[in-house]
């Protein structure tokens, strides 16, 4: 019998949509495997750089115990990374997971957190640049669609999280239920970590 995991959506402001619902979408096709809470600094609405404001549902000091954690990109990350209240939390909530996951630069929050000190990672390949210069520690693959290393998974950008989550879904609970999630949400996914088609070098 599948067991349940515990998945916290991170937030922060002006984060990107897509890096956060794309994965939880294809997650929760699977609600008997996994349950989502939203987190931030504090309870209430946290607003998206496209406008719509998410609410998290539990603040730092009240989120404990996750199985997963999801850390979207977007141009709040670029406030983010000195946001020390978040990312103490993300170091050791991270370090007390199953599997971390982040999508575009989300992985620039990972790797300031210390999540990724001499892993293989990747980011959005249009903010490549600047998230590899601010964490030379890391890695860095510039031709990837995601990346896994041992149990932290970094993505793409934007759209890439959706083939990550369904790699982990792949991992965790079988390769059907990755192609059931895929299908059920009409997505063609790409199942191929290293084909990356919006990988272009010397990205500022």
């Amino acid at each position: 019998m599948t067991r349940t995991r515990h998945i916290a959506a991170v937030l922060f402001d002006e984060f990107e949509m897509l890096d956060l619902y794309g994965p939880l979408q294809m997650f929760s096709m699977h609600r008997e495997a996994y349950q989502i809470t939203t987190v931030a600094r504090a309870p209430g609405p946290v607003r998206a750089s496209g406008g719509p404001e998410t609410v998290a549902t539990c603040g730092f000091g009240d989120a404990r115990g996750f199985d997963m954690l999801l850390v979207p990109g977007g141009a709040g990350t670029r406030r983010a990374i000195h946001d020390t209240e978040l990312l103490n939390w993300l170091a050791v909530a991270g370090a007390q997971a199953e599997a971390v996951l982040s999508v575009c630069t989300g992985s620039a929050l990972l790797a300031a957190a210390g999540l990724l000190d001499g892993r293989r990672a990747t980011s959005n390949k249009r903010a490549f640049n600047w998230v590899a210069a601010h964490h030379p520690s890391v890695d860095w693959q510039t031709q990837a669609r995601w990346v896994q290393d041992g149990s932290v998974y970094t993505s793409s950008g934007v759209s890439a999280g959706m083939d990550m989550a369904l790699a982990v879904i792949s991992t965790q609970i079988g390769p059907e239920a990755a192609a059931d999630a895929a299908l059920w949400a009409e997505y063609t996914p790409n199942t191929d970590p290293r084909n990356d088609p919006f990988a272009i070098e010397d990205q500022a």
